[in-house]
Formats: C-alpha cells, sequence, structure tokens
C-alpha cells in the first residue's frame, strides 16, 4: 500500500488507496475503547470499565481484535470490504455495527522491541462490529468470532499525519442500516476531529498504552502491547472508535439480508444530505472524496 501525499488527488475524487487484504493479514489490529463520549453507555458496556483508571475524558483503554500468527481466536483473519457473517452459536446473536475512522500505521520499534511511534498513512470507514455478550471478561471476546467480522472501506484516503487542523479536518463519519428498503441512520453524522482524542494526543496515548496497559483481572482490557511485540507486525490497523448510536442504532441488532453503510467523507466536497441520498439509492458512486464501507449481513 503505498500512499499518495494528498488524500483527494485521485483523478475522479477517490480515495486513492486501495486496500489490500493480503497485505492486512500481516497487520495487527486493535480497537481504542471509549473515545467517543456516550458510546460505551448506549453500548451497554460502561460498568465494564469501573475499576479502569483513566484521566476525565480520555479513553479507557486498547483492546486487540487480530494478532496475526496467534494460536487462539484473535488468530483469525476478521476483515472484509464487503460482507459481514453472522456467529456460528445457539442463542441468536446481537450484533451491532460500531461506525469507525480506520487508521493504518507503520511501527517504528525501539532497539529493545517497544513500539516508539505510530506513523500514520491512511484512514477511511472501519466497522468495528461488535457481539453484545452480557459477562464476557475481555473486551475482545466481543470482536472476532472469524472470518469476515470486521469491515475496512475497499478505498482509502491518503494522510500523513492526523492533525486536526490538517488533511482531515473536515472530514466526517456517518453510517446507515438499509433493511427491506428502507434507510435508517444507525451512528450520529459526527466530525472527525471530534474524537475525545485525535491528533498527537491521540498516537501518543496509543503507543504509551502499548507500553503501560497490562489488563488482569477485574478489568476487560488486555497486555495489547506484549501480543503486538510477539507478532512484531510491520503495519497496525486501529479503530479509533465509534460514534454515538441514533435511537435506531442502539436499539436495533443486525440481522440477516441487513446493508450496513460506514462513510469517513470531505465534509467540504460532500454534505449529509448528499451521503444519505447516496446511501438511500444504494449507490454511493457518485459520491467525492469518500471512504465508503457497504457489507451485506449474512453475505
Amino acid at each position: 500500500m503505498q500512499s499518495p501525499p494528498d488524500p483527494t488527488s485521485a483523478t475522479d475524487g477517490r480515495p486513492p488507496i486501495r486496500t489490500d487484504l493480503e497485505t492486512l493479514r500481516g497487520a495487527f489490529g486493535f480497537g481504542v475503547a471509549g473515545n467517543f463520549a456516550g458510546h460505551l453507555e448506549q453500548a451497554g458496556e460502561a460498568a465494564d470499565f469501573v475499576a479502569v483508571d483513566a484521566s476525565d475524558g480520555a479513553p479507557k483503554g486498547i483492546f486487540p481484535f487480530y494478532v496475526p500468527g496467534g494460536d487462539t481466536f484473535l488468530g483469525a483473519f476478521p476483515l472484509s470490504t464487503d460482507a459481514t457473517a453472522l456467529p456460528v452459536q445457539d442463542e441468536p446473536a446481537n450484533l451491532q455495527l460500531e461506525p469507525e475512522v480506520g487508521v493504518l500505521f507503520r511501527i517504528a520499534y525501539a532497539a529493545g522491541g517497544a513500539v516508539e511511534a505510530l506513523e500514520p498513512f491512511a484512514v477511511g470507514a472501519f466497522n468495528d462490529c461488535s457481539i453484545r455478550r452480557p459477562g464476557a471478561t475481555k473486551i475482545s471476546e466481543k470482536k472476532n468470532w472469524g472470518p469476515t467480522s470486521k469491515g475496512v472501506a475497499p478505498e482509502l484516503f491518503a494522510v500523513e499525519d492526523l492533525d486536526p487542523e490538517g488533511a482531515t479536518r473536515e472530514f466526517r463519519l456517518a453510517s446507515f442500516l438499509r433493511r427491506d428498503g428502507e434507510t435508517h441512520p444507525y451512528g450520529i453524522d459526527s466530525p472527525v476531529p471530534g474524537y475525545s482524542y485525535y491528533g498527537t494526543q491521540l498516537v501518543d496515548w496509543m503507543v504509551d498504552r502499548l507500553a503501560h496497559q497490562q489488563g488482569g483481572d477485574g478489568t476487560p482490557l488486555e497486555p495489547v502491547g506484549e501480543q503486538l511485540r510477539a507478532a512484531r507486525p510491520d503495519l497496525v490497523l486501529v479503530g479509533i472508535g465509534a460514534t454515538r448510536y441514533t435511537d435506531y442504532g442502539e436499539t436495533t441488532f443486525l440481522r440477516e439480508g441487513d446493508v450496513s453503510y460506514v462513510v469517513v467523507y470531505d465534509g467540504s466536497v460532500s454534505t449529509p444530505d448528499q451521503v444519505l441520498a447516496a446511501v438511500s439509492a444504494d449507490d454511493t458512486s457518485t459520491l467525492r472524496a469518500a471512504s465508503v464501507l457497504r457489507q451485506v449481513v449474512g453475505g
């Protein structure tokens, strides 16, 4: 994956980086928990973090969703650009779309093997799809149920940083669910720089968490840095946090035949109404400067 300098430089207005799933098989995957005010409460997960010590306004921690070469369920490659698999289990799956910005980073290691720096080079639409499993002891237990349990857009924007005043300053994140021919906003259309932590603050915080987060009993977190160092990948894909849900999104679980959309778009090029209209027509080919993830549930 090469990264052109301008995220909207493609002649047709589309993001210029094509997602290469084979390359991403070697990329570690983790997410950021609690990086959008109110999401954990809506997802019924706020109580899980009571024992987690986090600064006011800060995310709660990081969690793994894919460990390349891992020998647990986290070793299953979960990414898809067009489908969401329903988990195979006896009870009904309470599955929710989690609309996020996904960021691809190159990893710089220190001499001792610790992560020294994360260097962003691509951003786009990401679905951190989750099973609501009461009683799950770790966040990761809700995140990877095998192939096609996560989503990343087939086209991404090239970036050199996450400066909130830089290339992503006008970016927005929206999500929708199409069911029985009707389109419903699923997450609240939100400015990307509106994350609780973004830019250098977020990147520095993630490097710190990789160095110091331990997890343990009584917390849903894990020692993600140790898992990453054991895998020693060159790249990492990070879901930097899900937006707040609409009333519909908060109360509606996915079912077979649904079509979900996550859209990261340049708000200086397209309006929320234009994005909604394109998704409602189930044709986003006319949207310029947009990273679009369309997934068929059970497809």
